[in-house]
């Protein structure tokens, strides 16, 4: 069984910065997929970014250029940099692991962005 815990969301004014990370325990870590969702209220769940075995890294366009996935296998956890937050950036943030059949989910971080 995996264990994901999220942490660092917050509330932020715009322009700001926020990192979330997301610890990792109970499985494979340096062969799988990593990601980190959104889901705002009355949305659907939406993959912010992404960073799969090998190295390559995908985005939202609509972050693109602001946030900054990385992941640490020796620690097992998996970071989101967040730069120049908007207020359409608010949401609870979801760790995703994924290895083969196995996919987990961590209980989600609240990054609301308000002035």
């Amino acid at each position: 069984q995996v264990q994901l815990m999220e942490s660092g969301g917050g509330l932020v004014q715009p322009g700001g910065s926020l990192r979330l990370s997301c610890a990792a325990s109970g499985g494979i870590f340096n062969r799988n997929d990593m990601g980190w969702y959104r889901q705002a209220p009355g949305k659907q769940r939406e993959l912010v970014a992404a960073i799969i075995r090998g190295g390559f890294i995908n985005y939202a366009d609509s972050v693109k250029g602001r946030f900054t996935i990385s992941r640490d296998n020796a620690k097992n956890i998996v970071y989101l940099q967040m730069n120049s937050l908007q207020p359409e950036d608010t949401a609870v943030y979801y760790c995703n692991y994924n290895y083969g059949s196995k996919n987990y989910w961590g209980q989600g971080t609240q990054v609301t962005v308000s002035a």
